[in-house]
This record gives C-alpha cells, sequence and structure tokens, in this order.
C-alpha cells in the first residue's frame, strides 16, 4: 500500500521536465547530488540508487532498501558572435528532476529497482540578425532562433549477486524525447529541382545558383524561415553492469549502454519562404532595369511579374507552406569504466573512465516532410509537397573522465569535490548557436548531513566552464555560421534526499 503514495509524485516528475544542455554532447555528467558532488563518479561506487543509470550491477551492494529523489536546476549562458550580432541568448532555467528506488530483499542475492531520470538534452533561445531579413529602411528584422531536444529515462533494473564480490545487472529502460527547432534554415539551391526547361533540364536550383552573368540570381544557399514543433519520439535504452568488490577498501565497476533509435513522429512544419522570394524579386527587378536603362520601376516591377509567371510561379499565392514532418535520430551507445578505493577509514576516491559513441548517432538528423500544398513551392522544390532532407551534424566520439574524491567531517557531515572532463563532440563545420554541446572542463563541490541513520540531504554545485568553438568557413549549416563563434558555460544546483527503507 506503502507505494502507491510514489504514483502521483512520479507522474509529476515526468510532465515538468523539460530541455536542458548536456554536459558532454547532449549527456548529464551525473544525476544525483551525491554522485555529482565527488565529479560524478558512480561506476565503481556502489553506494546509492542512481546506479541504475550507470552501472545496475551495482545496486546488489546497496546495504538497504532505498528511496532517493533528485532535484536540480541548470542555469545555462550561451554566447553568439557573427558578422551580423554580438549578443548572449535568453537566460533559461531548465528543472531536471530525476527519482530511484531500489527494493534490497533480505536473505535474496536478487536486487531490483525503478527509475525515472532526466538524461539530458539541450536548448538555446536567441534573437539574431540575419542578412536576408531586413526592412523596406534596410534596417534588420531580428529572428527567432530557438532550439528544444529533451530526453527522459526510466524503467526497471534488476541485479544479481553471483558471489559476495561479483554481480551483474541489467536495466530496460523506455525513452521519451522531445524536439522543437526555429531558425532561418537555409540549404543549397539545388534543393529547387524544379525544372524549367525540359529540353536541357535546367531547374530553379540553376536558376537561383548560377552568377549574375549568366542570367542568375547568383545564391549560394536559399533560406525559409523554418519553426519545426510537436516532435514526440519512444525508444529502448538496455544497459549492461558488472560490479566487484575486490576488497573491503577496492571497488571496480563495468557499464555498457545501448544506442537508441528514435523515431520523432507527429510533427508540424512551417516553412516562410517570403524573405527569400522578396529578395529574388528585387534580384530579377534590377536586372531587368540594368538590361533597359530607361525603364521605370513600376514597368521593371511588372516585367518581373511576367517572369515569374512564365515560370509557372503565381506571386499572389506567397511561399508559405505547412508541412506534417517526422525525424529520425539517435542517441549514442558508451562504454564507462569505474574504480573507487577507500584511501583511509574517512577518505575515499574516485575515477570513471567513458566512450561515448556520438559519431554513430549524431551523424545527421533525417527530416521528412509531407503535405505541402503551396504551388509555389512545390514547383520550385519539384515534387507534391513531400521531400526529405539529411540535417549535417558530424559529431566526433568523446572521451569522459570524472574524478572526486569524498570525505567525512564528522559522523553527520560528508564533504565532496570532483572534476570532470569531456572532449568536445562538436565539429567547427557543424556548430550553430542553438546546438552549443561544447563545454569540456567541470568542477564540482557538495556536502552531505545525515539527519538519522534512515535519512539524509545532499547537495551540490557543479560549474562548467565557459569554452568557444569558432565555426569552419564555410559552415555546413548555412553562410551566416561562416567564421562565427558559440559559446557555452553552465552552473547546476543539486538537491536530494535518501531514504534507507
Amino acid at each position: 500500500m506503502r507505494h502507491r503514495h510514489y504514483i502521483p509524485l512520479t507522474i509529476m516528475l515526468f510532465l515538468t521536465f523539460s530541455a536542458l544542455y548536456g554536459q558532454n554532447g547532449t549527456r548529464l555528467i551525473g544525476y544525483d547530488a551525491k554522485t555529482i558532488g565527488r565529479g560524478g563518479t558512480v561506476t565503481g561506487f556502489f553506494d546509492n540508487p542512481s546506479l541504475m543509470m550507470n552501472n545496475p550491477g551495482g545496486i546488489s551492494f546497496l546495504d538497504a532498501t532505498q528511496l532517493d529523489i533528485n532535484f536540480s536546476l541548470m542555469a545555462p549562458t550561451v554566447s553568439f558572435q557573427n558578422a551580423y550580432n554580438n549578443t548572449e541568448g535568453k537566460k533559461n532555467y531548465f528543472p531536471l528532476p530525476s527519482l530511484w528506488y531500489v527494493n534490497k530483499p533480505r536473505e535474496s542475492k536478487w536486487t531490483y529497482g525503478f527509475g525515472l531520470y532526466t538524461q539530458g538534452g539541450m536548448g538555446a533561445d536567441f534573437s539574431l540578425n540575419h542578412p536576408l531579413y531586413k526592412n523596406q529602411q534596410g534596417d534588420y528584422i531580428q529572428q527567432t532562433y530557438h532550439s528544444k531536444f529533451a530526453v527522459m529515462q526510466g524503467g526497471p533494473s534488476v541485479a544479481y549477486q553471483l558471489n559476495k564480490k561479483l554481480a551483474v545487472g541489467v536495466s530496460a529502460h523506455l525513452v521519451y524525447s522531445q524536439m522543437e527547432f526555429q531558425m532561418p534554415y537555409s540549404l543549397s539551391p539545388n534543393m529547387l529541382k524544379g525544372i524549367i526547361n525540359p529540353q536541357n533540364g535546367f531547374t530553379f536550383g540553376n536558376m537561383f545558383s548560377a552568377p549574375f552573368e549568366s542570367g542568375g540570381l547568383n545564391y549560394s544557399e536559399v533560406t525559409a524561415s523554418a519553426n519545426m514543433k510537436d516532435l514526440n519520439a519512444f525508444g529502448f535504452a538496455g544497459k549492461i553492469g558488472i560490479a566487484y568488490k575486490a576488497t573491503k577498501d577496492l571497488s571496480l565497476g563495468l557499464n555498457y549502454n545501448s544506442p537508441t533509435r528514435l523515431h520523432f513522429k507527429n510533427g508540424k512544419a512551417d516553412m516562410d519562404m517570403s524573405a527569400q522570394m522578396n529578395d529574388a524579386f528585387a534580384r530579377v527587378m534590377m536586372g531587368i532595369l540594368q538590361q533597359n536603362p530607361g525603364m521605370s520601376a513600376e514597368d521593371a516591377q511588372v516585367a518581373a511579374m511576367n517572369n515569374f509567371s512564365q515560370l509557372g510561379i503565381d506571386l499572389s499565392k506567397g511561399a508559405v507552406a505547412a508541412y506534417d514532418l517526422s525525424n529520425t535520430f539517435s542517441l549514442p551507445q558508451s562504454i564507462a569504466f569505474g574504480v573507487s578505493l577507500n584511501a583511509t577509514r574517512k577518505i575515499r576516491l574516485g575515477l570513471d573512465v567513458e566512450w561515448i559513441n556520438w559519431a554513430n548517432a549524431f551523424d545527421k538528423m533525417q527530416l521528412s516532410l509531407s503535405g505541402g500544398k503551396n504551388p509555389n513551392i512545390n514547383t520550385m522544390m519539384g515534387n507534391n509537397g513531400s521531400f526529405s532532407i539529411d540535417f549535417p551534424l558530424n559529431w566526433k566520439n568523446t572521451v569522459v573522465i570524472r574524478t572526486g574524491t569524498e570525505f567525512d567531517l564528522s559522523q553527520k557531515l560528508t564533504g565532496r569535490l570532483g572534476y570532470a572532463y569531456g572532449s568536445n563532440p562538436v565539429p567547427a563545420a557543424t556548430v550553430f548557436p542553438v546546438f552549443p554541446a561544447i563545454v569540456k572542463h567541470h568542477i564540482m563541490t557538495g556536502l552531505s548531513y545525515r539527519v538519522s541513520q534512515k535519512f539524509a540531504i545532499n547537495l551540490a554545485y557543479e560549474h562548467a566552464f565557459k569554452n568557444e568553438l569558432k565555426a569552419s568557413n564555410p559552415s555546413l549549416i548555412a553562410n551566416e555560421f561562416n567564421n562565427s563563434t558559440s559559446g557555452l558555460k553552465t552552473s547546476i544546483y543539486h538537491l536530494s534526499v535518501s531514504w534507507k527503507l
């Protein structure tokens, strides 16, 4: 009967999770205040239920049935600089709840548990200038740049103690993710596959990309205001952990996380090419006036409209369309090794090393749009309103090293210190301001207070130092990001409570 009280709390935690910044790529360094305080070291420390995420075999060595609730608050600071901007993003605060319960039956080699975790993600909000978006006076019309990629997972874990020193465990977790994305979205003119001249195969893409002297519009990219939202996905994540108590003072752990394939469905995408078409119309008019120096602006406008009409473009129908959207994306597999050592009766040391396979997971996003009904866009794209786009990411594999110590200050107080380093997975070719998962160096500190033998309060503070990454030229995302600089730093405040039941 007691467990019924956990159900409303579980639902509340699940509904309140939101987008956040990962601390290596899109993943957090740790999931509870106790482990964060000592640098996120957990794989070889068999002392709390969050092992279900990092080494489920370790829950075999917990000394009692236990319930932990953790709440963290992340405060990231993002910055961006390019030829048109030098600014910080909106100040956002992200709540990161997690919940764990482990049942440790007496006189049994089996231990089982259940947890819900805010695993990671990223998000940012900027208002930025873009060279395409200007009013008639030539002043910039700031555009919204927004992203949200949020991941939560949860489910059961079970561990079996093979002998007094060795245990194995598995976790089978359901993964839920949300994604949103809004910004000017640029593509190669080659995406405009609509045929203008069937005899030679000349396309709208050829017209937009050809230089002025060849009768083209001289674009290296075409841009639409994109608002992609309501994307949701479910997936599966499996974990296998091995826990080994070599001696009473030395513990070793090994953990494998499986990759997770996410198929985002039921999304919506609003695409607005009005600014691009207005700019193209102005270039056509300019070309007409250069060829006909005595022509009035009004006559050039009429001639430009006739030119577009001959190409099958009815400018009165605009260039705005709504699409159904789906997306295929992955979360990475990883392997972690951890060790903990009781250096003295009051001091414990820990080290974790983890390899994360970002290269396979974050190679690209596969976006599929369908149901677009604007005839102008369909004519230029050369389709019936359905097409696919591969959004490049090209992330690199990373190694994360977590180190830390905890020390007993008294019978009731335990202090902690830690440091973590994670190599940056984001390449210069694909970094951009609303996906800046680039921090490397983290310091942590924490404190636990044992109120009683069964109840403890844990606090921790985590700081990821600012890291900046300069984009390559050319950027694979868009010309506006050529030689731009994206920056990120974060502060996270952690509070958890632990009950031994």
